[in-house]
């Protein structure tokens, strides 16, 4: 009882699986039937749910389906229930004549993804055409001398169904003369006769008419009726005879015109005309077959006289009637069938559908890019195409779906940038002897991704800008490249300003790369600045780069010297006698400026003349002669002229008043000036010994922190990360004395009020090239036009200078001398780039015969932008 209720549904389980096994063998085909002229609307299948489709992906996925070939839509699906119905009449004998296999093929195509599927519908045929003779009346002549059993071939009838529905049976109207006769073989068209029972009496019955009845075998059953009119003929009573009742011949396709088939030859016992033979086709053969074979009525050759083209006709089937001259005339008739052998004459055809263009760089291996179908209407070897791809190594194949249908599919990585567009050529070639081919070319464009970030021809720039730039000017242009295109290469700029602010220094135009100075720049204040200019391009997301710019500021003779120390009595008073070279005082000037801007040299003023002289460089005022008492009691003005080497040159002007008394005149104001012969020996001792004493206190202390800062430094700078910051910019000059250097540091070093420098300052960090000789000599020298700067302006003099008695300190700083403030003359940082590394540097100006220097730890110039600055740790000291 079990087992009887669950046979249903083991049915319909044994059903599900030959389905699938169905699938599987058909490579993804799926196949249908319906009968012909089924109405409209009528259920042919739920293909959505065979094809494993939602019904509720139809619409989104843009569900439809293109009949093969068909000029009508038969089948339409409802994407409401994914059900396949009928959409018009199908009408099997006008859609695939008399074919046996007679099928539509439907491709069902998907997008997102893009998916192809084949569909075999079978139209199956029905019984609706009833046998149909060619004609209503059929008139033949039979002579009374016949003997029964005589057979006579008659045109059977037609039926445009297939199979069953065209298997036709005969009955004639029983009578007595006449039977039918149907034989089954394997022709084509089965042999239709009539047998003469006995003999036939012209004078009893001169014309028989018989009905002769044609049945087909469908349910239900079709007949078709003709009218057999039979003459008794009363002479001639042999007709000619075939050698042979069918003739089978095979004659190649695009056989020339007049190209000889058959000849036939068929035999009349009868003599004269009675056995005269006319061959002729016979009246129920087509009309285009007449069209294209023709038969000599007296000779019985079958020719070709039209084209015989296999894919139209395969096999063409021909009666063939023999009649003599007889009175009446007799007719013999056989049956003339022709198979076509095909040729390679048809090349493969190529159809590319659904060409999805352009497509993204980015789309991976396996994206489908456009559906390719190849045909060829020859049959068996000829039909048989390949598919190929043309030029090879592109990244794209060829992908078999199904038989004769491809999908071009993307195999490797894209790269717009590499190649835009790519012209492909689908080749289709057949298995023919000769082979024959087509092509079809599919263009497929490449559409771009932002997958290039914009890039600088170089990774920096160094910018040169004079100082006292006018605001707003432009002073350089970024260019960046971006290889993708459209939006995604559109670029725009803007400056990085994390490091430290620039934003009223430097602005960048978003578009054109434009780098504008918002304010005059000053080169006594910033000498370097160093930036990036990020660079970002419009595309979803935006790609960046960078490129770092280096402005130096260049130093222009904005600055006159300026004479420092100088108040509004400068008076000097000296007494008289005076010994030739005795030194006054010295003036001492600064420039802001720095170079050949800020190389300042010192000369009397042309009004001025007397015993004095200036030194060119040093600025020391003394005497060029002795002077006496009789030269007291007088007073000069001395103007000094300080000028810088810039260009347009700057100058300064500095007064001395010089008093000359005598000793009596001394004492008389209370004044005591020693002099030189006038110091005891036992108070030289004491100074002397006190400046021992001095010395070696100051050296201690310098040798003291020295060492206390070298073993700090040590311990701290594996702790501290070394910090940067915008460096300086410096200048080192070469002249015929020697090296020499420029940095922006100043002191100011004032003269002693009795006319005797309290200390020389003037710092060397060389030593001449030229040999020591007399003042003037070394003056004029001294004050030549100094050369061009060193190429190697970035190592320190110190470094290059073959000094007397180099100086050599792992920390090295600025040396200082004397008391009074301190003078910052332009010098050249050593080379290193480390701010808290010293420096070793001589003023501007100095003479030979300097021996004063100042040692300074610590970072550079305070003004510099920077991290902030640690402690300065400076000693002095003067070498006598």
């Amino acid at each position: 009882m079990v087992a009887w209720q669950n046979e249903p549904v083991m049915k319909q389980l044994l059903q599900l699986i030959l389905l699938h096994t169905a699938w599987e063998m058909g490579s993804g085909q799926l196949h249908y039937s319906v009968p012909e002229e089924s109405q409209h609307g009528t259920f042919v299948g739920r293909i959505a749910q065979d094809l494993g489709l939602e019904v509720s992906e139809l619409v989104p996925r843009m569900f439809r389906i293109v009949s093969k070939g068909q000029k009508k839509d038969f089948f339409e699906v409802n994407v409401q229930n994914g059900i396949l119905f009928v959409n018009s009449r199908i009408d099997r004998e006008e859609l695939c004549a008399d074919n046996t296999d007679c099928s539509i093929h439907l491709e069902v195509i998907v997008d997102k993804p893009l998916r192809v599927f084949h569909v075999e519908v079978e139209i199956r045929d029905i019984n609706d055409n009833a046998p149909i003779f060619s004609a209503n009346e059929h008139i033949l002549s039979i002579a009374e001398v016949i003997t029964p059993g005589t057979r006579f071939p008659l045109e059977g009838a037609s039926d445009a169904d297939i199979g069953p529905n065209a298997f036709l049976t005969y009955k004639l109207r029983p009578n007595d003369y006449f039977s039918i006769e149907q034989k089954t073989n394997d022709h084509h068209n089965k042999p239709l006769t009539i047998v003469l029972k006995k003999p036939l009496d012209r004078e009893e019955i001169p014309t028989h008419h018989l009905l002769l009845t044609a049945t087909d075998g469908g349910k239900p059953e079709l007949t078709g009726t003709v009218q057999l009119v039979i003459n008794v003929l009363d002479t001639n009573d042999n007709p000619p005879v075939f050698n042979q009742s069918v003739y089978k011949i095979k004659l190649v396709e695009n056989a020339a015109n007049g190209t000889l088939v058959i000849k036939l030859n068929a035999t009349d016992l009868d003599e004269r005309s009675n056995g005269e033979i006319s061959y002729f086709f016979s009246a129920h053969i087509a009309p285009n077959f007449q069209k294209i074979f023709n038969i000599n009525s007296n000779t019985g050759e079958v020719t070709v006289s039209g084209s015989v083209d296999f894919e139209d006709r395969s096999v063409y089937d021909l009666q063939i009637v023999a009649e003599d001259k007889g009175n009446p005339p007799l007719s013999g008739h056989c049956q003339l069938i022709i198979e076509v052998l095909d040729v390679n004459d048809n090349a493969p055809e190529v159809s590319v559908s659904s060409l999805s263009v352009p497509v993204p760089e980015d789309s991976p291996p396996g994206t489908v890019v456009a559906l390719i179908s190849v045909s060829d209407k020859d049959s068996e070897a000829n039909g048989q195409v390949t598919c190929s791809l043309w030029p090879p190594g592109l990244p794209f194949k060829l992908v078999s779906t199904f038989k004769n249908y491809y999908s071009l599919v993307v195999s490797e990585h894209l790269d717009r940038e590499h190649m835009a567009e790519y012209g492909l050529m689908v080749m289709a070639q057949d298995q023919g002897l000769p082979s024959l081919s087509a092509s079809s070319t599919v263009v497929v464009p490449i559409s771009d991704i932002n997958d290039n970030a914009p890039a600088f021809a170089q990774s920096s720039y160094t910018v040169f800008v004079k100082e006292n730039n006018p605001p707003g000017a432009h002073i350089f242009t970024v260019s960046a490249f971006d290889l993708d295109i459209a939006e995604n290469s559109l670029i725009s700029y803007w400056i990085d300003e994390k490091l430290w602010p620039l934003s009223s220094y430097i602005s960048v135009h978003s578009e054109s790369g434009k780098l504008y100075a918002l304010q005059p720049l000053d080169y006594e204040e910033l000498k370097l600045l160093e930036f990036q200019v990020n660079a970002k391009d419009a595309g979803l997301p935006s790609l960046c780069g960078n490129v770092t710019i280096q402005v130096f500021v260049v130093d222009e003779n904005d600055n006159a010297p300026a004479v420092t120390g100088q108040t509004e009595d400068n008076s000097i008073l000296l007494v008289v006698p005076v010994p030739a070279g005795h030194m006054l005082g010295k003036i001492h000037a600064l420039d802001a400026d720095s170079g050949y801007n800020a190389w300042l040299c010192y000369e009397l003023h042309e009004a001025n003349n007397g015993p004095w002289r200036v030194g060119l460089h040093s600025g020391e005022i003394s005497t060029i002669r002795s002077m006496d008492e009789a030269e007291g009691s007088r007073s000069q003005n001395l103007r000094v002229l300080v000028k810088d080497h810039g260009k347009p040159q700057l100058s300064a002007t500095a007064t001395l008043s010089v008093s000359l008394v005598t000793s009596a005149q001394a004492i008389q104001t209370n004044i005591r000036l020693p002099r030189t012969d006038e110091i005891s020996k036992p108070k030289a001792d004491i100074v002397n010994l006190y400046l021992i004493i001095a010395i070696c206190s100051v050296s201690s202390l310098f040798l003291l922190a020295v060492i206390t800062y070298v073993a700090l430094r040590c311990q701290f700078q594996s702790k501290e990360p070394m910090v940067y910051g915008p460096g300086t910019a410096t200048l080192v000059c070469a002249s015929e004395v020697g090296s020499w250097s420029y940095s922006n540091r100043h002191s100011h070093i004032l003269t002693g009020v009795n006319g005797e420098a309290l200390a020389k300052n003037d710092l060397m960090v060389f030593s001449p090239n030229i040999p020591a000789s007399e003042n003037g000599k070394q003056q004029d020298l001294l004050c030549g036009t100094p050369k061009p700067p060193n190429p190697d302006w970035r190592y320190s003099a110190s470094l290059r200078a073959g000094m007397q008695g180099a100086v050599h300190m792992d920390e090295a700083g600025a040396l200082r001398v004397g008391p009074g403030p301190e003078q910052q003359w332009p010098t050249v940082s050593s080379a290193t780039t480390e701010p808290e590394a010293g420096e070793v540097s001589p003023p501007v100006g100095a003479g030979v015969n300097s021996n004063s220097w100042t040692f300074k730890y610590g970072p550079g110039n305070s003004k510099q932008p920077g991290p902030e600055s640690k402690k300065q740790t400076q000693v002095s000291f003067l070498l006598r």
